[in-house]
């Protein structure tokens, strides 16, 4: 193996026309090394893989000062074409890298472009389908999957011409537990024989049960400004640098996150219940582990209800004999694995899609798409926001949503020139503005770090507390669905399996299996004491907050 290295930086500063950017960053990874690149959201991870991969400054514009090279090539200068010999790039949005209708035909393309023979490509093809999963799914069209599902084809064929460099930016985004194990398997696989630079937001997920022992073995932690802030193995740079890396709005996992607090889960639960005695009212005792149904006295009448919905998707039967009710003031979370027609249930519930059979009976509801670009109408983040508003409520709307959102450094730009968390707060932001009564989203904390993904769900709960609006949305986060969300239905098997609240729900591993998601010990232990002590507990930790004190008791 080569000693010179894979991937070198020297100086290098990449600023883009807004005047975000990463740099100066002085760096280099070896033949077969694996990096993880953590940082907040807007701190230029993306910017970086896509200057690696020879997008910047030919295809994306930006200023680039200093030295890259990777596999001996000035990318800045090669480009795509000629640094994707060496390349293979799983992108943050899987559909802007996927291009062909075809599963086969999209992963088959990297080999026939590099003239792989004939005979060596039907099985190099089902290897990189089998290694992600989706050995099933090879004569299937790539125009009907899920996210999740196109992010493990993503990576099937950015791995499949055995790349030398592999860049991965948020590969696990928005897979469920089986996918995010199958991805990093995949990766692992890699590893070792490839240079792998890994952006991930999810450490916890993608870590999984072995827990820091499953993340590359060195990170290289970047600033909200994208300026080193540490470089060594991960243990130590998490420990060295957690604290900043948490008040900066990154997610850690989470034995990181209650070191750096000085925390145990034991802890953490007793002095969340006794701040919540304090209170004027005292919390609910826990639902039953067994219950199937939502734990409240009573519930306001529906605003949005489905009866006997069916829906499909390209002729193919998807859901069937869905019932179901969105009320006033609260947040339902929907949970279902990879593919189990979420996205498109929402859809049709916003009245985007027409349901094939069924009926939805309510106020036309506004979707925050899974992909924000595709929802975006105007030229500048504000005129987005205030875009069909009155105009006597258009200036003091935008102004909220604006703060709420965290979004007035970007007042003025363009969408399009937003990193991807950013065009997702503003996804939210521009239908929050709206008076519906009934809100949907789609994945809104996808590509988000941890004040992102804070802001985003809080913004969706203010919507229900303080707007009484009916508010659901999509996740494959147990840990945010467990501390904002009043109510889960799951979608498995065609249909809606059961209902009930989160802290009963992670207390069913059954349950939890069939929607592809999986309880880690930590939030069990929280669940044995109730909704009330897990929504406060986990707010807490989202907020970084060193003593958890929750809320006023809703």
């Amino acid at each position: 193996m080569s000693a010179e290295p894979a991937i070198e930086a020297r100086d290098l500063e990449i600023v883009l026309p807004g005047g975000d950017g990463v740099g100066p960053l002085t760096a280099s990874l070896a033949p077969g090394e694996a990096v993880l690149l953590l940082g907040p959201s807007g701190s230029g991870k993306s910017t970086l893989l896509r200057t690696l991969a020879g997008a910047i400054p030919q295809t994306v514009g930006a200023r680039v000062a200093g030295e890259a090279r990777v596999c001996g090539l000035d990318p800045v200068v090669a480009g795509v074409v000629v640094t994707a010999a060496h390349v293979g790039v799983v992108a943050q949005d899987p559909t802007s890298g996927v291009c062909l209708p075809d599963v086969l035909d999209e992963v088959a393309l990297p080999l026939e472009n590099r003239a792989v023979p004939r005979a060596d490509i039907g099985p190099r093809v089902a290897a990189a389908l089998a290694g992600v999963e989706l050995g099933a799914y090879a004569g299937r069209g790539t125009q009907g999957l899920s996210g999740g599902e196109l992010q493990r084809l993503a990576l099937a064929a950015a791995t499949v011409a055995r790349p030398d460099v592999l860049l991965l930016d948020e590969p696990t985004a928005m897979l469920d537990a089986p996918g995010v194990a199958a991805v990093r398997a995949a990766v692992g696989r890699v590893a070792g024989r490839a240079t792998v630079l890994l952006v991930e937001h999810r450490l916890a997920e993608y870590a999984g049960e072995d827990g820091l022992a499953a993340l590359p073995p060195r990170t290289i932690a970047l600033d909200r400004g994208g300026r080193v802030l540490g470089d060594g193995p991960t243990a130590q740079v998490l420990a060295r640098h957690g604290a900043a890396l948490l008040a900066q709005g990154c997610w850690l996992p989470v034995e990181v996150e209650l070191d750096v607090l000085g925390l145990d889960v034991a802890t953490l639960a007793r002095r969340t219940l006794d701040a919540l005695r304090a209170t004027d009212a005292e919390p609910a005792p826990p639902c039953p582990t067994a219950s199937l149904a939502p734990c409240a006295d009573a519930s306001p009448a529906a605003v949005l209800t489905a009866r006997g919905l069916g829906v499909d998707v390209g002729g193919r039967a998807l859901l069937r004999d869905v019932d179901l009710d969105l009320r006033a003031g609260e947040v339902v979370a929907l949970l279902g694995a990879n593919g189990a027609g979420k996205s498109t249930l929402l859809a049709v519930l916003a009245g985007l899609v027409p349901p094939a059979a069924g009926r939805v009976a309510g106020p036309r509801a506004g979707l925050v798409f899974q992909h924000p670009e595709h929802q975006f109408a105007a030229h500048t983040v504000t005129a987005e926001i205030g875009f069909g508003l009155p105009a006597a409520r258009r200036e003091a709307v935008v102004r909220a949503r604006l703060r709420e959102l965290d979004l007035e450094p970007w007042a003025d730009r363009s969408p399009w020139t937003l990193s991807g968390g950013q065009q997702r707060r503003l996804s939210l932001a521009a239908m929050r503005a709206h008076d519906r009564p009934v809100l949907l989203a789609d994945e809104p904390t996808f590509g988000l770090d941890r004040d992102g993904a804070h802001r985003a769900l809080r913004a969706l709960r203010e919507a229900a507390d303080g707007e009484r609006r009916a508010v659901a949305f999509t996740s494959h986060d147990l840990r945010q669905v467990a501390a904002w969300a009043d109510r889960v239905v799951l979608i498995a098997d065609g249909g809606v399996l059961a209902e009930t609240t989160p802290a009963a729900l992670l207390q069913r591993p059954d349950l939890l299996a069939a929607v592809g998601m999986r309880a880690t010990p930590w939030l069990g232990h929280l669940a044995r004491h109730g909704d009330a002590v897990v929504r406060h507990a986990l707010r807490s930790l989202d907020a970084a907050v060193p003593a958890p004190l929750p809320e006023a008791a809703r």
